[in-house]
């Protein structure tokens, strides 16, 4: 018998460290120097604000900077989002799985949609709602495991 429980489960992706988006080649070779080639080894790297904080400084860099790259790194590890949208999402305010979960369905695709227009002029290139609800979904599924 086959339950929806069979879904509950969603493996996080693992990307590597050059997919991000907005991350320089400059300041990948630094990451790549440190070890860290891939999206879940640097969310390994940076789990306290301690290794965070000791992580910029090798990487001579902005804590900013760091605690933005984690952000995307930890948004990318739900499958549906990736690195092809963790940046929309980070733009939308959205900067971690659980809150991902927490953020009602229709306020969330409105937000999208008012991004796309504000910066691209186009309505047309935002993420469906059903794209958006597997997003959520994922999420969901992701901060319950």
């Amino acid at each position: 018998m086959t339950t929806k429980h069979n879904q509950a489960r969603v493996q996080s992706a693992n990307w590597a460290i050059g997919q991000l988006p907005g991350l320089s080649e400059q300041n990948q070779a630094k990451l790549e120097n440190c070890g860290i080639r891939t999206t879940f080894q640097l969310l390994q790297h940076s789990k306290t604000p301690e290794q965070r904080q000791q992580l910029a400084t090798q990487l001579q860099i902005h804590i900013q900077h760091l605690n933005k790259w984690v952000a995307l790194a930890n948004l990318a590890r739900i499958p549906a989002v990736g690195c092809q949208h963790c940046g929309l999402l980070l733009h939308a305010g959205i900067s971690s799985p659980l809150q991902l979960a927490q953020t009602p369905l229709p306020r969330l695709h409105r937000q999208l949609l008012k991004l796309h227009v504000a910066t691209l002029q186009r309505q047309d290139l935002c993420p469906t709602i059903d794209e958006v609800a597997l997003w959520v979904e994922q999420a969901k599924r992701m901060v319950r495991a």
